[in-house]
């Protein structure tokens, strides 16, 4: 009878370390998904604070794409002068964009540091939370062995 009590305390505190551990990841995956979240309504917000770069974007995908289609000898004579307008106006558009586009991410934070600063500590709170529930479960088992023998 001693025995299956033992037994039961044994389950019972291994039970408790599973849980405990299974808490943790769960916590760890909720703040991941929270922060991926957050990432994409700041992008969301920006892209709805600037429509003209959105704007111009489909005018520049437009202009690629009718570059991609073969143009024929009529259509040259009669648009020659205004693509080459059109082109000096989209590539002066495009720098525009470009750098509001730059100046308003600088501002938001959302830099290529900021950004690889944000993975990085992204991964490691996983890697922290996932260490935590190994670390946990192994002195579980060690616990389970020791007790058991």
């Amino acid at each position: 009878m001693t025995d299956q009590v033992n037994d039961q305390e044994q389950h019972g505190r291994l039970r408790e370390s599973v849980d405990h551990a299974r808490e943790a990841a769960s916590s760890a995956l909720d703040t991941a998904k929270h922060r991926a979240s957050d990432a994409a309504h700041a992008t969301a917000e920006t892209l709805e604070g600037n429509p003209l770069g959105v704007l111009i974007g489909g005018l520049v995908l437009g202009a690629a794409v009718a570059a991609i289609l073969p143009r024929s000898h009529r259509e040259k004579e009669l648009l020659s002068g205004v693509g080459r307008k059109i082109n000096t106006a989209a590539v002066a558009a495009l720098a525009a964009a470009k750098d509001a586009g730059r100046a308003e991410m600088d501002q938001l934070g959302l830099t290529p540091n900021a950004a690889r600063d944000q993975a990085r500590s992204l991964f490691q709170g996983v890697l922290k939370a996932a260490g935590t529930a190994g670390s946990a479960a192994a002195q579980a088992g060690k616990e389970q062995v020791k007790s058991g023998s």
